[in-house]
């Protein structure tokens, strides 16, 4: 059976939309050719039931359709241009190359269609959401393509300037580190307080679990929501004086964080 879909970076990021690709029937491992020296588990998986495995972009099947470019955006310079002169004219490529400008793509990919896209790590579960930016040229069927290879991750959302691509992987592509450091930062704040390791972990990770389901379910905003856990002159209200202080606080050093993240977006796509 020939691979219709391409497979470029079978790493965290890639293997998760892999995952979510799988778990959909958007494609069987049969029809799949992933080009990896070292796939994760996900494409090890794949690859066990029948996924082409490719270490040489010259062998990348002529079959191939669908492409999500899923390396490393350092790794670009030299793989795109083997990628560019082994894939079919009538590839379809999707690249979650953060920084990577689609001048740059279009350099590589000449004559293909070519999308941006970037999603983020929950897509290993669904739950991720992706944005999208479409250079206006893109036939509407292959935007179809592009979105079907992205919704089994989650969510996805159409951005309207290349530029917000760098912002979109500011908040959501970079965000659940930031998540996942705030449970480390609870955890830490449990253990200080002399709970055990064990608990001051299932506390953090099951406070932040049901704050976001919470959020999910519910109607209220985030502020209403972080108001009516807080009585007035009560302990929560002590521990967002803290938090929220009177320099700016968590808002003040998470714009500064995501303006980082930003920046090195911008740096990668110079």
């Amino acid at each position: 059976m020939a691979a219709t879909h391409l497979l470029v970076g079978a790493g965290k990021m890639g293997g998760a939309l892999l995952s979510g690709w799988l778990d959909a029937g958007l494609v069987t491992p049969k029809k799949l050719a992933i080009l990896d020296p070292a796939p994760g588990p996900q494409a090890i998986y794949a690859i066990e039931r029948g996924a082409k495995h490719i270490v040489d972009a010259r062998n990348i099947p002529k079959s191939v359709q669908s492409v999500l470019l899923a390396i490393k955006p350092q790794m670009f310079a030299t793989l795109g241009r083997e990628l560019g002169a082994s894939l079919p004219l009538s590839a379809m490529i999707v690249s979650i190359l953060a920084g990577t400008s689609l001048r740059q793509l279009d350099e590589a990919f000449e004559g293909r269609a070519v999308i941006r896209a970037m999603p983020n790590t929950p897509a290993a579960i669904g739950a991720g959401i992706s944005a999208i930016y479409v250079d206006p040229n893109i036939p509407s069927k292959k935007i179809d393509e592009a979105v079907n290879l992205l919704r089994p991750g989650g969510e996805v959302v159409k951005v309207h300037s290349e530029a917000a691509l760098n912002a979109v992987t500011a908040i959501s592509g970079s965000g659940p580190a930031y998540i996942f450091h705030m449970v480390e930062a609870l955890e830490a704040g449990a253990r200080d307080l002399g709970l055990p390791e064990d608990v001051a972990k299932k506390l953090a990770r099951e406070t932040v679990i049901g704050s976001a389901k919470l959020l999910e379910k519910s109607d209220e905003t985030p502020e209403t929501l972080r108001k009516n856990v807080t009585s007035p002159n009560g302990t929560t209200q002590a521990a967002l004086d803290v938090l929220m202080g009177e320099d700016g606080g968590l808002s003040k050093m998470m714009i500064t964080t995501v303006r980082a993240a930003f920046a090195r977006a911008k740096e990668l796509g110079s």
